[in-house]
């Protein structure tokens, strides 16, 4: 038999179904391949939400650290991290260290949210000045947003990611920010000051939270640049002076460290009081309504049941509580009696808040509360020492500047409640550490240097902050801080009533703590 060659196998269909056989299989091979790909790609849970920022396991939330312009889901934060991404890409590689803005950016109250967006424009407008306005000090300044959660559940996964930064090309040197004194903000803070990481709160006033309670310093490398509450409440006392006989305390138990510690400071105030401070009961996460609006319209028959001596309510709780609690003071039986309540910084919450009954107002009933910044401070109640109009115009010309290229726009701006200018204060404050530690002939300060600059920081080394000087005692406390007393107002937010000292006079113009 002549041999064939390959061409007449192939014409003569001798391969024509091993071929088909094996084409099949490779087909079906590539469809089981792909359907497998396929299947993996829909079961695997992908938790990140942006480079540094992910969902932990069962929650919802994206927490870590965000080096790029993630909003975390808040339109209205957009225009500011956008305005940080800009500068923090103007920055030569190796020429800048980074500070962190710690604030709970996946909050979903609208007070909260509020709070967090005016920390977050001040904090940059401080990073843009450093940047442009500081005669070419170096390092220059990158701002990175820092998130553990709503509540600060997620405050570990926060901080391991930030202790990684302290040894990479990130050079994170401080955190700034913290936001409210709550128990797991306290832990947080607790673990970077162990680690080394300095920081900077910029409305923290627990006393819990700070050093030198008892001559004790549990956070190494903690400077504040917010009075403790004993400190406000000492301020309030001087201007209001509120007397055991004529006073009511209205309490949140079991309470946070803010309110526990507000509690403690008002209580010294009225000892010896013949009331007995009345307790209200909220929920674990404080932004939430619960039923504690049942308990203060009972308060207010006992408010009412008081001599008519008295005429002062003082109340320890957070803005959710104090706004339940004036709605209910406006529907009170006593309504021809007159009454202030006294309360912490919390009431700068309320100087936009939309469910408070601004009628209660107009029913012999006055809220004052201590802010931590106001912008009426220095221009209506100009003080000799402790602050200057000059400084805080500072922070008005970078306000101005905000509103468009090449520094914002940084979106709408609101300055009552304090927020913004008491955060451009603690960046400024982060920013005067981080360079007052950069060693001769070099540009980058050892992370271990930043927190030892803060019992240094007051005389001539104070910082002229928008909201008063901040000086410091060796502590990382600031002395005889000024202390805006405001008001909220019936027409609509608040108006400044005047500025009140720790001790009951401004700080002498050396600004030097005493022993």
């Amino acid at each position: 038999m002549a041999r064939r060659g390959l061409g007449t196998w192939l014409r003569e269909g001798v391969w024509e179904i091993p071929l088909r056989r094996y084409l099949a299989l490779l087909v079906a091979a590539c469809l089981v391949t792909g359907l497998v790909l396929a299947v993996r790609t829909l079961t695997h849970d992908d938790r990140s939400c942006a480079p540094g920022v992910v969902r932990p396991k069962d929650s919802d939330e994206c927490v870590g650290v965000t080096t790029t312009a993630y909003d975390f889901g808040h339109p209205q934060l957009r225009d500011t991290v956008r305005a940080i991404e800009r500068e923090n890409g103007r920055l030569k590689p190796g020429s800048y260290v980074t500070v962190a803005m710690m604030l709970p950016y996946t909050a979903t109250a609208a007070a909260s949210l509020s709070d967090i967006q005016h920390e977050l424009q001040g904090a940059y407008l401080a990073q843009y000045r450093a940047n442009h306005d500081s005669n070419g000090e170096a390092p220059a300044i990158r701002l990175v947003l820092a998130n553990p959660g709503a509540t600060g559940a997620h405050w570990r996964q926060m901080v391991d990611r930030l202790a990684h930064m302290t040894t990479t090309s990130d050079r994170l040197r401080a955190v700034a920010g913290v936001g409210q004194s709550t128990d797991n903000n306290k832990k947080a803070v607790r673990e970077l000051t162990r680690l080394g990481i300095p920081v900077v709160g910029s409305s923290i006033t627990a006393d819990d939270l700070a050093n030198g309670q008892g001559d004790k310093d549990p956070f190494p490398g903690l400077a504040r640049v917010s009075p403790t509450n004993t400190d406000e409440a000492r301020a309030l006392a001087s201007f209001a002076k509120v007397g055991a006989g004529k006073a009511l305390l209205v309490y949140d138990k079991p309470g946070d460290p803010y309110t526990r510690t507000l509690q403690k400071s008002f209580a010294a105030l009225i000892k010896g009081s013949p009331y007995e401070p009345q307790p209200f009961t909220p929920p674990a996460d404080r932004t939430q309504e619960g039923t504690t609006a049942n308990t203060f319209r009972q308060i207010t028959h006992l408010v009412c049941d008081t001599s008519k001596e008295t005429d002062t309510i003082l109340f320890a709780g957070r803005h959710t509580q104090l706004r339940q609690f004036i709605n209910a003071l406006g529907g009170r039986g006593c309504q021809e009696r007159k009454f202030t309540v006294l309360t912490g910084d919390e009431g700068s919450y309320l100087t936009g808040e939309k469910d408070l009954d601004r009628a209660a107002l107009r029913h012999n009933l006055a809220v004052r509360y201590t802010a931590l910044a106001h912008p009426d401070a220095w221009v209506r109640d100009p003080a000799r020492t402790g602050g200057s109009a000059a400084d805080a115009q500072v922070l008005q010309q970078q306000l101005a500047s905000g509103k468009r290229r090449p520094v914002g726009p940084i979106g709408p701006v609101a300055l009552e409640d304090g927020q913004l200018i008491i955060a451009y204060d603690a960046v400024q404050l982060a920013v005067h550490g981080i360079r007052e530690a950069v060693p001769d002939g070099r540009k980058i300060p050892a992370l271990a240097d930043v927190g030892l600059q803060w019992p240094q920081v007051k005389g001539s080394l104070r910082v002229g902050g928008a909201s008063g000087w901040i000086c410091l005692d060796v502590h990382g406390n600031p002395y005889d801080k000024a202390v805006p007393i405001v008001e909220l107002s019936p027409e609509g937010g608040s108006r400044f009533v005047r500025i009140a000292w720790p001790e009951g006079k401004p700080p002498a113009k050396e600004c030097l703590p005493p022993s």
